[in-house]
């Protein structure tokens, strides 16, 4: 494929699409390195072997599923030409988004109670890769909902069609690798250690 064919749109769009897998490259080695951190920190005489992750991990893990559902259903909304229902699916994204932290920080809380402790002299090095890892991806999650604002707001504005719509493309590409990397995740913190 000759990527300098093409109007300065396609090249733009291309470009686009390009910086966003760099992006995502990027951030699973981030997430490599600490899964790859949490192994080998798992050797150590203090490393906890009978934590079990809080209920509301798994509550949110069906938010973050049911929200990508959500966005491909706004995109093909949008695609179709519906607009309106696309909207509304992106409102709904956003619904479940918000939730999915509100459930996390709420896990937090769960930890917490059971006497699990990010730092101090009742911490331990696992439950601090538990929430380091679980933190990070929240941030993630954050931009994520920053993207999903701004496509909610250009699609408010009508600026996407069924013949423009890189936009939702974009930010749905972005919105389910959060969702792939917290389901890989959650398996990762609950079968390894």
């Amino acid at each position: 494929m000759d990527l300098t064919r093409g109007t300065g749109k396609e090249k733009n769009d291309r470009a686009k699409k390009m910086m966003l897998w760099f992006g995502i490259v990027s951030l699973i080695m981030g997430f490599a390195g600490w899964t790859s951190a949490y192994i080998v920190s798992s050797s150590r005489e203090d490393w906890i072997s009978d934590l079990h992750l809080p209920s509301s991990f798994f509550m949110s893990t069906a938010l973050i599923i049911l929200s990508s559902i959500t966005y491909i259903m706004a995109k093909t909304a949008i695609k179709s030409g519906n607009s309106s229902m696309g909207t509304k699916w992106l409102l709904a994204t956003l619904g479940l988004g918000i939730a999915f932290i509100v459930f996390q920080f709420n896990g937090f809380s769960q930890m917490i109670a059971t006497g699990y402790y990010f730092t101090g002299p009742t911490s331990n090095i696992k439950l601090s890769y538990v929430f380091l890892i679980a933190m990070v991806h929240i941030v993630h999650v954050g931009a994520g909902i920053i993207t999903l604002l701004v496509v909610l707001y250009n699609q408010i504005k009508g600026k996407y069609s069924p013949q423009e719509y890189l936009g939702v493309e974009l930010g749905s590409t972005f919105w389910h690798f959060l969702d792939l990397l917290w389901v890989y995740l959650l398996a990762f913190m609950y079968f390894v250690g």
